[in-house]
């Protein structure tokens, strides 16, 4: 696996600091926010409340992604939902979370995924489930530099590193 950071004129790559990520589903109706932080109830996209951001991934499925000290994060969660049809779990481990950013990260990103990452179709504070370069993984698009987090499993991290560096070379190239 190559080395990270990875920096060019048009990207950056590094792995992000750690996050804990809890998974959440819960039967309707939904409240817009839970434990005091927001719910996004659109699809594909993501709402902030400090350091906590929290993804749609599914009709009833959100990822909270918490940055920092977090530990009572889980117990809030569970008495905030407490009474109703729920499951809450703690993903952390299974996952790494990457960043990409730089002017050449939209197009290193279109060069392995299928889903239109142009400015209008997919902006910061939007978000998906898809493939890149075969591998599934969650876009989060942070802001307008553009910078995304990519989240994986752990056991396609090195092999999704190689290719997005092979890649990169490959935009310079071109």
């Amino acid at each position: 696996m190559a080395e990270l950071p990875f920096v060019t004129g048009a990207v950056a790559l590094r792995e992000a600091a750690p996050v804990r990520q809890i998974g959440l589903r819960l039967r309707p109706p939904f409240p817009a926010y839970v434990a005091g932080l927001p719910l996004p109830l659109t699809a594909n996209r993501a709402a902030a409340m400090g350091p906590v951001r929290v993804l749609w991934l599914g009709p009833d499925e959100w990822l909270i992604l918490a940055e920092g000290s977090s530990r009572d994060l889980t117990a809030r969660l569970e008495r905030a939902v407490a009474g109703r049809s729920f499951a809450l779990h703690d993903l952390s481990s299974g996952r790494t979370v990457l960043e990409l950013g730089g002017r050449g990260a939209r197009a290193l990103l279109a060069a392995g995924c299928g889903i239109d990452l142009h400015p209008r179709a997919f902006a910061p504070g939007d978000c998906a489930q898809t493939l890149l370069a075969r591998v599934p993984v969650i876009l989060d698009q942070l802001d307008d530099t553009p910078r995304y987090r990519i989240l994986l499993r752990r056991s396609y991290a090195g092999w999704l590193i190689d290719w997005l560096i092979d890649a990169a070379g490959g935009l310079a190239e071109g």
